[in-house]
């Protein structure tokens, strides 16, 4: 039987700009062992890379996320 794709969770912090995607359907506090930097800061973005113990993906940061990414996905 195949796992069928369920729709992403994206949160969205207007304050800081920054939105989260969630390749998971949850994260627990401690969850995530290493934050990983996406981008050498000569790019006009930056990403940050969440994963767990066992180097599986849990999220995605998305910083300047209102200039980067539809704005159907940040409400």
């Amino acid at each position: 039987m195949k796992d069928s794709l369920k729709p992403l969770r994206v949160t969205y912090d207007s304050e800081a700009d920054a939105a989260y995607i969630y390749f998971v359907p949850d994260i627990q506090p401690g969850g995530v062992a290493k934050t990983v930097p996406v981008g050498d800061g000569s790019e006009p973005w930056m990403v940050n890379l969440d994963v767990d113990d066992y180097g599986r993906l849990l999220g995605l940061e998305v910083l300047d996320a209102r200039s980067l990414m539809p704005a159907a996905l940040l409400e």
